[in-house]
C-alpha cells in the first residue's frame, strides 16, 4: 500500500538537536541543580550530554524522554534538594528556549513543501509538550507545514506509545500501514514498529549514530533532505 502520511519526531529530525537543545539542557540542568553549577554538569553527565562538550548519548533521557521523565530522572538523583514542580518548571524552560533559540535542520523548509506539493499529509509526534512544540517550530519557521502535531501532554501517551500515531491517522485520514514514521531515536521507530506502520526511517545526524537504528529502520537516511529523492516518497 502507498505511504499517504509521514508522521515526524521533531528534535533531531526538524530541529537541529545540537544548536537548540545543548543550551536548554544546560539551563535546565542549572535550574534543577538550584544554580549549583557542579551539581548540574553531574545532572547531565549522568542523564545523557557531555557537559563540557555537549556531546549527546543515543536514547538517553534528555535526548529521547518526556519533560516528566527528565524530571523523575534528575529527581531521583536531587531527592529532597529536587525543586518544586520540577516537570513544569523544565516545561517552562523548554518552551521559552524553543521560542528564542529552535534552528530547523539544513533544507527542513524545502523539504516539507515538496512533501506537500506531493500530497503527503504531514504530522509531527514529539516527547516535548504541545506548548513547547508549537514554539519551537513556529521559531524555525515551519510549524504551518504540519496537518497534525501531538506532544506528551496530549492525552495519547509519550513514545513508544503507539496512540500517537493513531492519532495522527485519525486526523489525516490514513491507516497506520500508510504512514511513514521519521525519526533519529529508538523510542520514535519502536513506535512505529508498535503501530504497525508501512516504514520505519531513521534520521542520522540527530543524537543516534547508523548502528542505533539499525535494527529498528526499514531506511537510514542522512537527513530528511534526501526523503523527496527516494521512490517510498514519490521520486519516481
Amino acid at each position: 500500500m502507498a505511504i499517504k502520511g509521514i508522521l515526524f519526531d521533531k528534535d533531531g529530525t526538524l530541529i537541529d538537536y545540537g544548536k537548540t537543545w545543548v543550551p536548554i539542557h544546560r539551563e535546565v540542568a542549572l535550574y534543577a541543580a538550584r544554580g549549583d553549577a557542579a551539581l548540574a554538569a553531574e545532572l547531565l553527565r549522568r542523564h545523557g550530554q557531555d557537559p563540557d562538550t555537549g556531546a549527546s548519548t543515543a536514547n538517553s533521557v534528555l535526548a529521547a524522554g518526556s519533560v516528566y521523565d527528565i524530571a523523575d530522572a534528575f529527581a531521583q538523583d536531587l531527592g529532597a534538594r529536587t525543586p518544586p514542580d520540577l516537570a513544569a518548571a523544565i516545561d517552562r524552560i523548554y518552551t521559552e528556549g524553543g521560542a528564542g533559540h529552535a534552528v530547523a535542520v539544513e533544507g527542513a523548509e524545502r523539504t516539507l513543501a515538496e512533501l506537500r506539493r506531493r500530497g503527503f499529509k504531514l504530522g509531527v509526534a514529539t516527547n516535548d509538550t504541545e506548548g513547547g512544540l508549537a514554539a519551537s517550530l513556529k521559531r524555525a519557521g515551519i510549524l504551518g507545514f504540519f496537518d497534525f502535531t501531538v506532544g506528551c501532554d496530549s492525552g495519547f501517551g509519550a513514545k513508544p506509545d503507539p496512540r500517537m500515531v493513531y492519532a495522527f491517522c485519525a486526523a489525516a485520514g490514513v491507516d497506520p500501514i500508510e504512514v511513514a514514521m521519521v525519526g533519529d531515536a529508538l523510542s520514535d521507530l519502536a513506535m512505529g514498529r508498535a503501530a504497525g506502520v508501512a516504514l520505519n526511517v531513521g534520521v542520522l545526524g540527530g543524537t543516534s549514530a547508523r548502528e542505533d537504528l539499525a535494527d529498528a529502520a526499514d531506511l537510514i537516511v542522512a537527513g530528511i533532505g534526501e526523503l523527496p529523492m527516494r521512490p517510498e516518497f514519490g521520486n519516481v
